[in-house]
């Protein structure tokens, strides 16, 4: 079967904050200056806002400027931040520490970034723009002149050795003038991208961290609208980077999570486990106990910031948001960064639709550079890489660099790969980590359970291995298969068979949430995640 195809102007892969924004503007400046645009938005997960995972504390800046009514139209900014809390555990106890100055939330809110997309998705359908929920964008097409042309939807209905089964579906053809890149952290079609195009010659690695978090609801006693805590310290070493954080949101419900950086060393770490026993400090666990887990997920975040920003366009097409990674770590947000980047490459965008012939958008850079976007994340620039030298000197140094330096130091501090940090496992000491009581803490497949994840089982597998013999003789017998802990969802199982031929690592691909972990910490990055079935992985509440 042939693929059909459709023609519009502007495509846009991911309904996330940055792509829903950018659909809106255009559709803003299209209606403003009479004109049609057709504008379609592709979203993989099975409605939007099922993908989105984020803490939430949303900085209103960027949605002030999209859409200045927000309130009278109902957005879901329902929790604005009250209280702002920064603690330093121990095992035992906490020491209450200043809270940075980027920290600072007065005139933000706690969200649920999923609803809040589901939200910018009314207001963009209201304009014009076509969602397509459930379509998960496989493929960039490319013109004669190696331009990018559009993308391509995958097939639907293809069993697990590649052949068509009864229910086949070829994919779509979605033609497009320009094509906006709006997968969030790390997609697998900006990775291509970069790679066709050298978008990243220019720039450091990008680098990561994994954000894993639940949704509570607790004693209204313990409840507090608006409160918001963040930790650094126990249960990581002063050597590995992350923290946790706890906003308490309407409905007597609180967002939990942890956020470890990717840069650790030690294989034997368990980002998933450190979580669970975060949740046992005697600080933390009075507020869960009693209480009831109803949602979990997970999601790698960028960390890189300035001096990771890749070019951001290329012939036909162009990066958004946090598929080119806007999120300022100091201030742990990054949402409106991304909602302000969608504009200004529509805003570009517009442009050239509207007279100039150049497939090339150079007005996004150029007027991102002169944004309120760029501005912020110069100033914050060293303060996440002054980390790798420990959690004592990262303090010290973020604190000269914002009250001296006022992050106009005259020097930039450089970045290096996530994958290549990793040290043997015969190097690096064990961590015993204690059994899931049930109560605060748990295992990885009920917390899978709870995240909805559903995968079409008779499919291609989506982890793609680019060497099958890596996983054992470097992953294995290297580094204890470090994969068997930095997956937050058991994808990843070392199992000895019968047939007693030694070790061999199963995928269990249908558990898998879309945090995208593997394919950034591999050490010899021999995974590459690539997307499953249209609207298969978790569908995610209120996150």
């Amino acid at each position: 079967m042939e693929r059909e195809s459709m023609e519009v102007d502007v495509a846009i892969v991911g309904a996330g904050p940055s792509g829903l924004s950018a659909a809106i503007r255009l559709a803003q400046l299209a209606i403003e200056n009479d004109r049609e645009l057709t504008i379609c938005l592709l979203e993989k997960g099975s409605e939007v806002g099922a993908h989105i995972l984020s803490g939430a504390v949303l900085e209103p800046k960027a949605l002030d400027e999209l859409i200045p009514d927000w309130k009278q139209k109902g957005a879901p900014l329902n929790t604005e931040a009250k209280e702002d809390n920064f603690l330093f555990l121990t095992k035992t106890g906490s020491l209450k520490m200043p809270t940075p100055p980027q920290m600072h939330n007065k005139g933000n809110y706690i969200v649920s970034l999923g609803n809040f997309c589901r939200w910018l998705k009314e207001q963009a359908e209201e304009l014009g723009v076509q969602v397509f929920e459930g379509f998960a964008a496989a493929e960039i097409l490319y013109d004669e002149n190696g331009a990018v042309a559009g993308v391509a939807t995958g097939d639907m209905g293809v069993d697990a050795d590649g052949n068509q089964k009864d229910s086949f579906t070829p994919g779509y053809e979605l033609r497009a003038k320009y094509t906006f890149f709006a997968e969030g952290c790390r997609g697998s079609l900006t990775k291509g991208l970069f790679e066709k195009f050298d978008m990243r010659s220019n720039a450091d690695p990008q680098t990561y961290a994994i954000g894993i978090k639940e949704l509570w609801e607790i004693d209204p006693k313990k409840h507090h609208q608006g409160k918001i805590v963040h930790t650094i310290g126990w249960p990581l070493n002063s050597e590995t980077y992350g923290g946790s954080f706890l906003y308490h949101l309407e409905n007597n419900q609180v967002a939990v999570g942890f956020v470890t950086g990717l840069d650790y060393k030690n294989p034997h770490l368990s980002p998933f486990e450190e979580f669970q026993r975060f949740k046992t400090h005697p600080v933390m666990r009075p507020t869960f106990e009693g209480g009831r887990r109803i949602a979990y997920g997970a999601r790698a975040l960028n960390e890189g910031g300035f001096q990771s920003i890749p070019q951001l366009v290329c012939p036909g097409g162009a990066i958004i948001g946090c598929a080119a990674g806007f999120l300022n770590v100091p201030k742990i947000k990054g949402s409106h960064n991304a909602m302000k980047t969608g504009m200004i490459a529509a805003e570009a965008a517009f442009k050239n639709l509207s007279g100039a012939d150049s497939k090339v958008l150079t007005d996004y850079p150029t007027l991102l550079k002169k944004s309120w976007v760029w501005d912020e994340l110069y100033r914050v620039r060293n303060i996440r890489p002054s980390f790798r030298w420990g959690l004592w000197i990262g303090l010290l140094y973020s604190a000269l660099d914002s009250f001296v330096f006022r992050g106009k130091a005259p020097w930039t501090f450089k970045q290096h790969a996530d994958h290549t940090a990793l040290l043997p496992a015969a190097q690096a000491p064990k961590i015993e980590y204690p059994k899931p009581d049930g109560e605060v803490s748990f295992d990885r497949l009920s917390s899978v359970y709870i995240s909805n994840t559903n995968h079409e089982e008779d499919q291609p597998v989506h982890l793609k291995l680019e060497d099958t013999s890596v996983p054992i003789s470097v992953n294995f017998e290297i580094y204890d298969s470090p994969e068997q802990r930095y997956c937050p969802a058991g994808v990843y199982e070392i199992v000895e068979d019968a047939d007693d031929k030694g070790p061999r690592l199963q995928i269990n691909a249908q558990n898998c949430v879309h945090c995208k972990t593997c394919d950034i910490k591999d050490p010899k990055q021999n995974i590459n995640w690539v997307v499953p079935e249209g609207g298969d992985g978790p569908n995610y509440p209120n996150m």
